[in-house]
Formats: structure tokens, sequence, C-alpha cells
């Protein structure tokens, strides 16, 4: 196995994020694709990533593999690789090693051991949504930390052509009102509105994805895990599904 990735942070900072979730990752590693999908310890949050063979200037998989490691030795390295950086990860079977040269100004190398994860294989959920946004990522960055002086959750609310977000403390409350606009696509599937409950905790963790591009996709249903998507176009993809929050009947 060897690969060359001309621009390290598509690996780079999407390993980045993840870490704020989930301590180990392994890999799954194809002639497409390596996939990363992990849930993070309480059960609340997934993360399923996907760097994509298009991605890199060099790709050679023989065959189907998979490899662990620890996230924040992994993480560490990437840290060190700047933007001009070539990226190279190779696998030492003899030593059980994972090997990833940056070469720019100088050329460095590190050696990670493999790891065994004994957790059983996740899978993605079969989600079906009634609501979906397109938006930027900063107008919904804005919202989630406007929302978390207020309180740790935040309610979704959406009906035909608007999304709201908002918050309810002891003492005080927030709302973002978002409406469809050139940068904004509403989508409501039926004619109720949807609403939901999530930990502004796991979403200020999730929203670093913004740092990757500034779109993004933001999908739920009534009472229903909440699906967030970052996609550069034929490079990568970074989803994060979050557990509803038990909201009360108004």
């Amino acid at each position: 196995m060897r690969l060359t990735l001309a621009e390290p942070r598509f690996l780079k900072d999407p390993i980045s994020i993840i870490s704020e979730l989930v301590n180990e990752i392994r890999f799954k590693i194809d002639k497409d694709k390596i996939e990363v999908i992990a849930m993070d310890p309480a059960n609340v949050a997934m993360v399923v990533f996907r760097i994509l063979s298009s991605a890199f200037v060099e790709y050679e998989v023989k065959t189907k593999q998979e490899i662990a490691v620890s996230l924040d030795h992994l993480k560490n390295v990437l840290r060190r690789a700047k933007p001009s950086d070539t990226l190279v990860m190779e696998l030492d079977e003899e030593k059980n090693k994972l090997r990833i040269s940056l070469k720019g100004d100088s050329s460095r190398t590190f050696n990670l051991s493999l790891i065994d994860i004994e957790a059983r294989e996740q899978k993605i959920p079969d989600l079906k949504f009634l609501a979906r946004v397109d938006l930027n990522t900063m107008v919904f960055d804005e919202a989630i930390e406007d929302m978390d002086v207020v309180s740790e959750s935040v309610m979704f609310n959406l009906e035909a052509k608007k999304f709201t977000i908002t918050a309810e403390g002891t003492t005080s409350e927030g709302r973002v009102e978002i409406s469809n606009d050139e940068e904004t696509n509403i989508l409501l599937d039926g004619i109720e509105p949807v609403m939901a409950k999530y930990s502004v905790e796991y979403l200020k963790k999730i929203i670093k994805g913004s740092k990757l591009t500034d779109k993004m996709t933001i999908y739920f249903s009534k009472d229903y895990p909440l699906r967030i998507d970052y996609v550069i176009k034929d490079k990568m993809s970074l989803s994060t599904i979050l557990a509803p929050r038990q909201r009360t009947e108004n």
C-alpha cells in the first residue's frame, strides 16, 4: 500500500475534527476509497469519513485492508504537515506499523504502531429524513454559538421555507431564523413542521467541519437523529449522525 496526497488537509483536517468525538479509528481501505466509521464512547454521535482515491496523486492498493491506529498519535503527526508538504502513507506489514512521510523543505518520517480494536463493527443506520437544509457553514456556526450562551441544547424547527434554531435557558431565550435565499435551500417532505432537540456540546464539536468547506447540508426529522454533511466533490466527505434529545411537548 502506498498513498500519496499532494494536499495533506484532506486528511489532516478531518482527522482533527473526528478526534473531538472518538479516540481510536479503523481505516477501511479499498481500491476506491479510505473509509472510517466510528461511534463516540457515549454512543451519541457517529462519524462517517470517506476520502476518495481521486483525492490522491498516487493510490496503490492491491487488496482490501483494515488498519487501526490511536487517533491522538495520528493527529499529532498530521499536525506537523504543512500545506505545501506531500504526504505519503505506507503500510509496513513486517513491523506492523503505518509509515507516514511528510516531504517538503525536508523529508520527515513517522512510524505509528497499529492497534487492535475489539469493538464490534459499526454500521451506518438507514435513516429517512423529512427535512433538509443546504446552507453556508458560517451561518450555521454562528447560530450554534449564539444559542450556546443561552442553553446546553437547541431546538431545530423547519417549516415551509423557514429553518428556526431556538434555545431556552432558566433566565433567557434565543432564536435564529434562517430563510430561503441564494445561499440557503430549505426542503420539507410534507406540510407539517418538523421539530427536534439536540446537544449544543456535540454540535460545537461537529461544526468544526466548517474548516473543510463553506457549504454544508443538514438532515433531520421529528425527534429523530440529525445528520450533518460536509462534502468536497470528488475528494472527500465527512458526515456526523447525532442522536436527538428528549423534548417536552408544548
